[in-house]
This record gives C-alpha cells, sequence and structure tokens, in this order.
C-alpha cells in the first residue's frame, strides 16, 4: 500500500510541476507541425512532414494563421 500512495505523491508533484511549464515558440511550431501532420496524413496518406513544414513556413507570419488566436502573451 506504501509504494502506491507514493506513486499518487509523484503523480501530483509532477502535475503540479507540469502547470508551471510554460511551452515556448519552439515546442509550439513542432505540435503544429505535429497536429498538423497527423490529421493531414490520416485523409491522405500521400501528405509528407516535408509537405507539413513547407505549408506551415510558407504562413509564418500571416495574421491568417488558425492557431494565433490560441497563443498566449505573457
Amino acid at each position: 500500500m506504501e509504494v502506491s500512495a507514493m506513486r499518487q505523491t509523484d503523480l501530483e508533484y509532477l502535475i503540479e510541476e507540469a502547470k508551471k511549464h510554460r511551452v515556448t515558440p519552439e515546442e509550439r511550431d513542432a505540435q503544429i507541425r505535429s497536429f498538423t501532420f497527423g490529421n493531414t496524413h490520416l485523409e491522405n496518406s500521400s501528405i509528407t512532414r516535408a509537405d507539413v513544414d513547407k505549408a506551415v513556413d510558407s504562413l509564418k507570419g500571416s495574421s491568417d494563421l488558425p492557431w494565433v488566436s490560441l497563443a498566449h502573451t505573457d
């Protein structure tokens, strides 16, 4: 029983630490690319990561990016 309680404590600690993490621009970019590839590849298996990279890179700086409104500004 003590091991189970210790694991719960460890989990709670990790959750609290995760709450403090702020996503870096590099992490956000990687998440965007991963999400985009995963979803588009499901619909069209010929889509490659290179295709996603090209599309995302072509949109950088655009105010039409769908995730801009989700970005946190500290």
